[in-house]
């Protein structure tokens, strides 16, 4: 195995997931002997920073950020940079000049395997993952020694309710403590206002919004029908905004709608599942209503809000999507599957590439084995037991990946020359 010790490596955090997931690894990464930075870009970044000493304000323009950064890395001979997401301005920038100096890159995200598991990965995740250039075959071959068992797929989300909570905490920090940082713009094209006015929404109606979930899924269930899923996203997540052809959902529902109106059997419906954080900046019901009733298949068209896949999943006949990790779920299942957009699953073997009227009119199935040795393989590296936001599931996480971190080479690669670290069994508890 490579380095056990966090000696003469210095790491500096840039954006993390709201709460306080970031400070407590930063925590265990000085147990493990080494220097710890953080840069705080706003209010929320420094209020979960739980160690004063070791925080660096950025007060800075965008612009001048590249510099800055390059400047920050040379004070303090930064070795590792450590963030959530690589694709948000300020993370593409530590990235490439990172790159350039040859310092190592960790980067989170939510899970592929969501949503009992992070992901761990070096240089990118998502669309710019190794992942993206492997093949099942490589995987296969690397799988070669591996006896672990494959757990099952969870059901639901593990800390929605912990989620929703930071996000609208850290927004509340933005909007009414930042004044240390008035040049801090937001990656994401609401202002940050909007953003805790919709994250507070969210949570204020989180009980009606069960309800309505609870009818429509007892409407679809009992309805008797063939249906077909549609798994909606965020709008603003960056894995739809960087690797998929759409620049809106709508666009995805147009297209969406349109091949089911042209392909699948009048006695078929199709089911749009939002995702369980969907705070309402799209009108995603009034979009589906409204092209249903132009393609003439109102009655066959439903809306779903969030809740639990595998409810739905247990009798859909297959689904569509952009490139949501829910989509992880439906090839666990053996059902058909359509894909638009770049995903670290998108593999031949997995996904159809059937026009999607032929899709939806006699969808092509995944071959299990091979998805099922996929699925092995990325539980074997990146995909860690675990979740950022509930105090369960950072301590569950914070077992393994700090090993990880410290190890000279990245999953992948540890698995193939046979350093990886023992893996933790995922224990779900309901």
């Amino acid at each position: 195995m490579g380095k056990s010790t966090g000696s003469d490596r210095r790491f500096l955090f840039l954006q993390g997931p709201h709460g306080p997931f970031f400070s407590r690894l930063g925590k265990m990464v000085r147990a493990a002997g080494g220097e710890v930075w953080r840069v705080s870009f706003n209010a929320g970044d420094r209020a979960f920073w739980f160690h004063p000493s070791s925080l660096i304000p950025y007060r800075g323009s965008h612009a001048e950020w590249p510099a800055a950064f390059s400047a920050l890395v040379a004070e303090k001979s930064i070795t590792d940079i450590v963030l959530y997401g690589d694709t948000r301005p300020i993370h593409a920038e530590a990235v490439r000049i990172a790159r350039e100096l040859g310092i190592a890159v960790h980067v989170f995200e939510e899970g592929y395997l969501r949503p009992y598991w992070v992901t761990y990965e070096r240089g990118g995740s998502n669309g710019h993952s190794r992942l993206m250039t492997m093949t099942v075959p490589d995987m296969v071959k690397a799988l070669a020694d591996s006896e672990v068992d494959i757990p099952e797929a969870p059901a639901h989300w593990g800390d929605m309710r912990h989620h929703v909570f930071y996000g609208a905490l850290y927004h509340w920090f933005v909007m009414f403590r930042n004044g240390d940082y008035r040049n801090f713009r937001p990656h994401r094209d609401l202002t940050v206002v909007r953003e805790f006015q919709l994250y507070l929404r969210r949570l204020l109606l989180m009980p009606y919004h069960a309800i309505d979930r609870i009818i429509a899924t007892q409407r679809i269930k009992h309805g008797g029908f063939p249906y077909f899923l549609g798994l909606l996203q965020l709008e603003h997540d960056s894995s739809f905004q960087m690797h998929s052809p759409f620049d809106t959902m709508t666009d995805f529902l147009e297209v969406t709608i349109d091949g089911f109106a042209k392909g699948a059997p009048t006695h078929h419906h199709l089911v749009f599942k939002a995702h369980p954080l969907e705070n309402g900046r799209a009108p995603l019901r009034h979009n589906i209503r409204r092209i249903a009733q132009a393609h003439g298949v109102e009655k066959r068209v439903h809306y779903v809000r969030g809740g639990k896949l595998a409810q739905l999943l247990d009798h859909a006949r297959g689904a569509v999507t952009v490139n949501s990790t829910a989509a992880q779920q439906v090839l666990f299942r053996n059902l058909p599957l359509k894909v638009f957009g770049d995903a670290v699953y998108a593999k031949p073997e997995f996904v159809s590439v059937q026009p999607l009227p032929e899709f939806f009119a006699k969808p092509a199935r995944p071959d299990n084995r091979a998805y099922r040795d996929y699925r092995h393989y990325l539980l074997e590296t990146s995909q860690i037991a675990g979740g950022f936001y509930s105090a369960r599931g950072r301590r569950q996480l914070l077992r393994q990946v700090v090993d990880m971190m410290l190890q000279d080479e990245d999953p992948y690669d540890a698995l193939m020359s046979g350093n990886a670290a023992p893996r933790q069994q995922l224990r779900v508890v309901k």
